[in-house]
């Protein structure tokens, strides 16, 4: 069943949580958000591609040495959030989109709308980072 959102379409606290119209507005939001980044990593392959150190100034070869791996650090970053916006695509088709890990509670309109990808409720991940923070320190 595929279901068409109003052009003007927003989630909201007042409607039921994850209902088939938000479902789909973060579906469609992660798919926008994954064709960007990727369309961003398919320049980075370019540019990596045409880069060569063949700069005859050390100066200058070391600045494009300094860009090529901010490149692949970018690269990098990319393809572990392209990896996260997957995993939250396939959350959507098995209903579990939306609700916490943890606690199976509601995550909410607003966190998902900051950052489509949690999987945890703002709650849950203030514990897990304060767990981490302490396991760090011993």
């Amino acid at each position: 069943m595929t279901v068409t959102l109003p052009p003007d379409y927003r989630p909201s606290e007042d409607e039921p949580f994850m209902n088939e119209y938000q479902r789909e507005y973060f579906r469609l939001k992660l798919l926008r958000w994954r064709t960007e980044l990727l369309r961003d990593s398919d320049e980075t392959l370019l540019h990596l591609q045409e880069g060569g150190l063949q700069e005859p100034d050390i100066a200058d070869r070391a600045q494009a040495e300094t860009d090529r791996s901010l490149e692949l650090r970018t690269r990098d970053r990319a393809r572990k959030l392209i990896s996260k916006i997957d995993a939250a695509l396939l959350r959507i088709e098995d209903s579990s989109y939306g609700y916490c890990e943890e606690t199976g509670e509601p995550i909410g309109v607003r966190r998902l709308e900051a950052r489509p990808i949690a999987t945890m409720s703002i709650e849950a991940q203030e514990r897990h980072e304060r767990q981490e923070r302490t396991h760090r320190d011993e």
